[in-house]
């Protein structure tokens, strides 16, 4: 069969260098889950012994299905919708991954727009959560967590104060004197001023204004980076991916040399060897793999049609998840060194001013920081680096998208100005969707996004694409694939993850994670936030869908094909371009792009 080029309107993009895809996916990887999660994960689960179950998740987990969704992109040359044709009947697995990456473009630059809204704020010459007396502050306020002093209600009751009833006041002592709870001036300022967090999510209020514009600074920026393709992302990617480890940097050597600094660090690292037999400790290392390398949401297997067929995808993806695993391990010095100093100077232990997730970035963190000396400019330099973590996970993200969808509709998506207006309609539409989450109850609709969108639905997609590749197509197959595609073996270790190893492990962290977590909650400073039943059954809707998708898939296929039932089947586990012939110029395969046309699917 002669080999021709594709239409004009079906050249897919390629990486103007091969580099580029691996500065690309360390940018879609190493986010806000490494600076902000993993420190306080390491800490609580045991500190240098959390290295045994992280390490064994990066192993087992975090490397096989990194490759394998990556390999299938560039063996396929398609995003994830079209690259699951490699076994028509399960394509309802592309369809999946696909909508769980517009679940987190629903909320995640809603905490981009946070951080910006504290970067802007760091700009004055003392920090506005380092005091109370501000507009926003009770007459519970205090200005550090050492403090410790009781507000006696009857003194109090004639007072204007705003919310001296409301969600900060907690527990009554005796009949006449009630004792409120103090709040510190910097968790005031994070969910009074920031959030104005409401009573709960049946009470959403008004948009905020300071944040509704930030998300939309955050969504320009987004579109920028993603409006005239790949060839950009990948140059852009060469900055926001570096200048981040120059500000961690900078950061970490201003907090080795604080007071209480390395005692900080000692409670990161300690380790505590009986947190190695709690079944907590390993399920909370498989979620940090699973959210830092971006597992099970289609990035990787976008990103990776974008290679060249030869590209040797392998080697970049094991510097990335060295790079990610060091990322994470450099954030917990930065973050330790700096609560070390906080600790010390309150007095208080680590446990007392340690947090995780907003917590730490936006309460603990910040706090400790306005103790520091020129707070402000180290107060900067934080955000600055929240943000170049943020941004290029959420502009990668949207490139892996639109790259799926294009593959659907080439002829409607790719070029110009079609690509432009698409990526400008999506990054709006998500801007609008977003307004929800920047109202007064609107972080309780990002947690329910965050709580129901990722973590186990993740561990049970990443089962299914295990699943399908090795008991479907077949795991000697596909490795014969990889193996013809990169030029060499590939060892039994993959073969026997993908068959065996990554789908078990999987499949029990869903289970142990419906027992040890079947409730969502919030947690605010006057308490524990139990989410109405209505709530939860969104979430559990907003679950299924993905998975839904692939029975949906399943069943239009089968619809759709003719002959008997056991015709069908046979039809539809055999891939859609398995009857092509293998590209004979050498010289011609190594510099063009190969279409899945023109791929053999057997080794």
């Amino acid at each position: 069969m002669d080999v021709h080029k594709e239409e004009p309107s079906k050249v897919r993009p390629e990486w103007g260098k091969k580099i580029d895809f691996l500065f690309v996916t360390v940018g879609s990887s190493v986010g806000l889950g490494n600076v902000w999660r993993f420190p306080y994960i390491c800490y609580r689960n045991g500190g240098g012994v959390f290295l045994i179950p992280y390490l064994f998740a990066v192993l087992v987990i975090g490397i096989p299905v990194a490759f394998l969704e990556a390999g299938l992109g560039q063996f396929m040359s398609r995003g994830a919708v079209s690259a699951w044709k490699i076994c028509p009947l399960f394509q309802g697995v592309g369809c999946a991954v696909t909508l769980l990456i517009i679940y987190t473009q629903c909320y995640y630059n809603v905490v981009m727009a946070w951080i910006l809204y504290y970067l802007f704020s760091s700009f004055t010459t003392v920090l506005p959560w380092s005091h109370c007396g501000n507009e926003w502050n009770t007459v519970h306020c205090r200005e550090h967590r050492g403090q410790n002093r009781s507000v006696n209600v009857t003194s109090l009751l004639n007072s204007s104060a705003p919310g001296l009833l409301g969600y900060d006041a907690v527990v009554a002592s005796n009949s006449s004197n009630i004792t409120h709870k103090v709040m510190d001036a910097a968790t005031e300022f994070w969910e009074r001023k920031v959030l104005g967090v409401s009573e709960g999510i049946e009470h959403a209020g008004r948009i905020k204004w300071e944040l509704a514009l930030c998300l939309l600074l955050a969504w320009v920026l987004v579109y920028l980076c993603i409006w005239k393709g790949i060839k950009i992302t990948g140059k852009i990617s060469y900055f926001t991916v570096t200048t981040p480890y120059i500000l961690l940097m900078a950061l970490l050597i201003r907090g080795v040399l604080l007071d209480g600094a390395f005692e900080g660090i000692r409670f990161y690292l300690l380790p505590d060897w009986s947190k190695l037999g709690k079944a907590q400790v390993w399920l909370e290392a498989g979620i940090q793999v699973f959210y830092s390398y971006t597992l099970g949401m289609s990035v990787h297997t976008a990103l990776g049609s974008c290679n060249t067929f030869h590209h040797n995808s392998l080697r970049h993806l094991l510097i990335f998840v060295g790079v990610n695993t060091f990322t994470s391990f450099l954030s917990g010095f930065v973050i330790f060194s700096v609560l070390g100093f906080m600790a010390t100077q309150q007095s208080l232990s680590i446990s007392e001013v340690a947090g995780s997730g907003p917590g730490l970035a936006f309460v603990a963190y910040p706090e400790a920081m306005s103790q520091m000396p020129v707070a402000p400019l180290w107060s900067v330099l934080f955000f600055l680096t929240l943000i170049f973590v943020g941004i290029d996970s959420q502009f990668a993200h949207c490139e892996a998208f639109i790259i799926g969808i294009s593959d659907v509709f080439p002829r409607l998506l790719r070029g110009s100005p079609n690509k432009e207006i698409f990526s400008g309609v999506m990054c709006f539409a998500w801007y609008l969707v977003g307004l929800s989450m920047v109202t007064e109850g609107g972080v309780y609709i990002q947690q329910l996004f965050e709580w129901y969108c990722g973590g186990r639905i993740l561990m049970l997609v990443v089962f299914l694409e295990c699943s399908v590749i090795a008991w479907i197509y077949g795991v000697s197959r596909f490795q014969g694939n990889m193996e013809y595609m990169l030029g060499y073996r590939l060892g039994p270790f993959l073969k026997f993850a993908w068959f065996f190893a990554t789908p078990t492990v999987s499949f029990i962290m869903f289970t142990v994670d419906i027992v040890l977590y079947p409730e969502m909650t919030y947690r605010r400073k006057s308490g524990v936030y139990h989410f109405p039943g209505f709530a939860r059954g969104i979430g559990w809707i907003l679950s299924a869908a993905p998975l839904l998708c692939v029975p949906g898939m399943m069943i239009w296929r089968m619809c759709t094909a003719k002959g008997s039932l056991i015709t069908r089947l046979k039809f539809l586990i055999k891939p859609e371009f398995d009857d092509v012939q293998m590209r004979r110029d050498k010289k011609q395969e190594s510099s063009e792009k190969l279409c899945p046309e023109e791929i053999p699917m057997t080794a």
